[in-house]
């Protein structure tokens, strides 16, 4: 079936002009060990000074050999985003289908484990494109059933994205395809272009249906947040779902309900889900809806509370009521290194709030998705707050990134997470 794109004539063009950049020798060394940013301060010429935001740079060595080409970004502190190192390559249209193609392949277990199950009721969502992991810095795509949605991070893409649709329509078999632009972005010369725009073939104006596993899901990929759902957290998803079975769960920060949903599929007993936006808590009613001929689901008692996290889980504990599993998934705590501290002393509070509620034996799932807050400080945080409760927790696991959001560079890994069992051995439920 033929997919008719949909983008203005007054789009910018991709330049016939190379720019020539030279770098500085430690920005040459991160560029061949794959790191995908070249920063401004490691600038040393370009032999144009008015390069737009697009444009190839090829980066050359002190013998003015080509080392590696990336796209121009004169409006952002990342001055240069790398497409392709070691010998030259000619990037064009074609050259863009490939390696969204390649991508898109490498997820083919994700397809083929949905497809296996036999029992999902609409196509999967998964992460297609994975921005600089995949080597396309700045663009992510993600798909939900048979609608992509392209998300912009850099005005870079701008001059690309007819070839970038057409990439996505014939390596995904989309049948419509969604622009979703950053904030930033949205703020800028969009080029007669607006977040949640239809650019390829259609898009229904609500929600569109997809499985996570063999449940159905929404996403509001024209309005909802990211690209209309939390991709990133669907192996803890299917995990929590996996050991909710005859528990009482308490989901944190449960947004449009995944964890919810998917512990009331698994067999919960009960599932209460405080989550502060009254939309973001109707979202997940209705996911719940859409599972309620799912036996599990229809049997499971489960409640919502539209609270403030941190007030809601103090209430809970003096008020005295328990859960076997507790599932805290807060947003982003720390933007900028200035917030680290403040992100760390709050997720030990959100721990130690956790622990008040969680009975003896009972399972705690953490996450962070701040990248400034490494791995190693953030299970040292739990676990001291923990300690400092009075409770031991006893690693059952850790997590990070699923599948289809690939980590290749250190800048790139954000999500981590860990579920423990609160030993019953050592307890206190003061403070």
């Amino acid at each position: 079936m033929s997919v008719a794109i949909h983008l203005p004539d007054g789009l910018p063009a991709p330049s016939e002009r190379r720019l020539a950049v030279r770098v500085t020798p430690d920005a040459l060394r991160r560029i061949r060990a794959r790191h995908p940013w070249v920063y401004d301060g490691s600038i040393e010429s370009v032999n144009h000074d008015d390069g737009a935001p697009g444009d190839l740079g090829v980066v050359f060595d002190r013998k003015r050999r080509f080392a590696a080409i990336g796209l121009w970004d004169p409006n952002s502190p990342i001055r240069l985003r790398m497409l392709h190192v070691g010998d030259p390559e000619t990037i064009d249209g074609d050259w863009f289908t490939e390696r969204i193609a390649a991508a898109a392949a490498r997820r083919r277990i994700l397809i083929d484990r949905h497809v296996g199950s036999g029992r999902a009721l609409h196509g999967p969502g998964y992460r297609a494109v994975n921005g600089e992991s995949d080597g396309l810095p700045g663009l992510v795509v993600d798909r939900y059933a048979d609608v992509a949605v392209v998300k912009l991070y850099s005005e870079v893409w701008f001059a690309h994205l007819r070839s970038i649709v057409a990439a996505v329509v014939s390596t995904t078999a989309s049948t419509g395809v969604v622009l979703r632009l950053a904030r930033n972005l949205a703020e800028r010369d969009t080029h007669g272009l607006a977040d949640g725009d239809v650019v390829a073939g259609e898009v229904p104006d609500g929600p569109v249906l997809f499985s996570e596993g063999d449940l159905t899901f929404e996403a509001d990929v024209r309005r909802g947040q990211k690209t209309g759902h939390f991709l990133d957290q669907r192996a803890n998803r299917l995990q929590v779902g996996r050991i909710a079975g005859g528990r009482r769960v308490l989901d944190v920060f449960a947004s449009t309900g995944g964890f919810t949903v998917h512990a009331a599929a698994g067999g919960a007993d009960s599932v209460h889900a405080i989550e502060m936006s009254a939309p973001t808590v109707d979202a997940a009613r209705r996911n719940l809806e859409l599972n309620a001929h799912v036996p599990e689901v229809a049997r499971c008692r489960v409640t919502f509370a539209t609270e403030d996290a941190f007030d809601a889980l103090g209430s809970l504990g003096r008020s005295g009521r328990r859960f076997d599993l507790v599932v805290v998934d807060p947003p982003s705590f720390a933007r900028r290194a200035s917030e680290i501290g403040a992100a760390r002393a709050a997720y030990a509070k959100l721990t130690k709030l956790a622990i008040a509620v969680i009975e003896d034996g009972g399972v705690l799932v953490q996450a962070s998705c701040s990248s400034r807050v490494t791995t190693g400080d953030f299970f040292e945080t739990v676990t001291t707050a923990a300690a400092e409760h009075g409770a031991e927790l006893e690693e059952i696991r850790r997590t990070g990134h699923d599948v289809d959001h690939p980590v290749t560079f250190a800048e790139g890994e954000y999500l981590k997470a860990g579920f423990w069992r609160v030993d019953p051995r050592r307890r206190d439920r003061g403070g």
